[in-house]
């Protein structure tokens, strides 16, 4: 069993395939930034920034699958896009389930948002091991993803989905925890990461 495991995960860390994933990472940050389009049009433009969310994660983890690539970890991005890409790839799997479940159907675009969101979060785990960030990094992109729910649920920024606007309040509060989920996430990587560590100096 560990050898297989040892396979996948020379397959899945082999530079090809990183290609292949940086790639795969930079259509769908090109496409989600383009989603967002009509929504920055209404927008503020100091909340630009914080509208465009989901791709904003995938655009952390595209940057961190380059630091692979040359060697080099870009610690406060990797922290960055673990968390992110977690929290808003399992977001917009539950708010295109919320829409199903209020609508009675999301079309094949809603279940393709379904299928690549969950494969971000998938993503975001599947690479732990590549990650090296320390505590202070998950600190500062805590408060960054923590600061952005407030830039949603306070001052109005979220993701604009009209069936479930009337939820906003319940959604606010899911996304909060999720949020701070994510956040215990990566705090709990770390963890084990130094854990391993110390065993093996010892």
């Amino acid at each position: 069993m560990i050898s297989i495991f040892n396979r996948i995960w020379f397959l899945l860390s082999h530079k090809s395939f990183l290609w292949l994933l940086l790639f795969v990472n930079i259509l769908g940050t090109v496409y989600g930034y383009d989603w967002y389009m009509w929504q920055l049009k209404l927008t503020e433009p100091i909340f630009w920034i914080f509208v465009p969310d989901s791709p904003t994660a995938s655009l952390f983890f595209l940057l961190a699958i380059i630091g692979w690539l040359i060697g080099r970890n870009f610690k406060l991005i990797e922290a960055l896009a673990l968390i992110t890409l977690v929290k808003y790839g399992l977001w917009a799997v539950v708010m295109n389930l919320l829409t199903l479940y209020e609508t009675g159907s999301i079309g094949w675009v809603g279940w393709m948002l379904i299928g690549s969101h969950f494969a971000m979060a998938v993503q975001a785990v599947l690479y732990s091991p590549l990650y090296r960030f320390s505590f202070r990094h998950i600190v500062i992109a805590g408060i960054w993803t923590l600061h952005n729910d407030v830039i949603d649920y306070v001052f109005g920024q979220m993701p604009i989905y009209y069936d479930l606007m009337k939820h906003m309040d319940k959604i606010g509060y899911f996304t909060f925890w999720l949020s701070i989920m994510c956040i215990v996430l990566a705090y709990a990587l770390f963890d084990i990461r130094k854990k391993r560590n110390t065993v093996i100096v010892q």
